[in-house]
């Protein structure tokens, strides 16, 4: 099956084109799940003259296959978990705190190295559009959702490249508004709608914060 996007700078232009109905609204904030929701969002958030922060979240990984998430951690006090999963691999109660522990630390390192652990965004009463490259069990996604909930926006919009079916109906469940360019009938990874998947590094992270005008 040939990919959709050529690269995310590709995808995050599509997703501006469905998201015109936002721009210029000086009630709205485009938040980045990092690392690789930030080139997607960085061009939708250019589009749509929107200031661009980043959504910290980090997904808790299965120990010895850290691809399948059993939850999630956001900032500021956000942990949701997975509890089919969990059971299914017969997890101890040590097993899910020493990961948290690992991905709370590496979440406050990217915080610290991209936000320079600024306080988050104000956004109550914002229009909050979450943006990532794409989701496939979308735990990341729900904890971003969580936590912006408890912040009491006015809407939650969130906005993605490629999504399974399954993963896209539980997210319209939870956010006002839900946007996907692509629905792979047989959905394996985010990266089979990618030509060029290849992973965002810090620095490429921090420019482009930079140029949208995040010091």
């Amino acid at each position: 099956m040939a990919a959709t996007f050529r690269d995310r700078t590709e995808a995050g232009k599509l997703l501006a084109k469905k998201l015109t109905a936002y721009r210029k609204k000086d009630n709205v904030i485009v938040l980045a799940l990092p690392r690789g929701g930030v080139p997607v969002a960085f061009w939708v958030a250019k589009a749509l003259k929107a200031p661009l922060d980043l959504m910290m979240v980090r997904k808790l990984g299965l120990p010895g296959h850290e691809e399948v998430a059993m939850g999630a951690i956001a900032l500021p006090d956000i942990c949701s978990f997975n509890e089919e999963v969990i059971q299914n691999n017969m997890l101890t109660q040590e097993d899910i705190t020493t990961v948290v522990e690992k991905e709370t630390k590496e979440l406050q390192r990217r915080n610290q190295i991209y936000r320079n652990n600024a306080p988050l965004p104000d956004i109550k009463d914002k229009t909050v559009i979450l943006i990532d490259d794409g989701v496939a069990t979308g735990a990341d996604m729900r904890a971003a959702i969580q936590a912006v909930m408890f912040q009491k926006p006015q809407k939650i919009v969130v906005a993605i490249p490629t999504a399974p079916g399954e993963t896209l109906m539980a997210l319209k469940r939870m956010a006002d508004d839900v946007i996907c360019l692509s629905t792979p009938p047989l959905f394996f990874a985010v990266g089979q709608d990618y030509q060029d998947f290849s992973q965002t590094s810090d620095e490429e992270v921090i420019a482009l914060l930079n140029e949208a005008g995040k010091k």
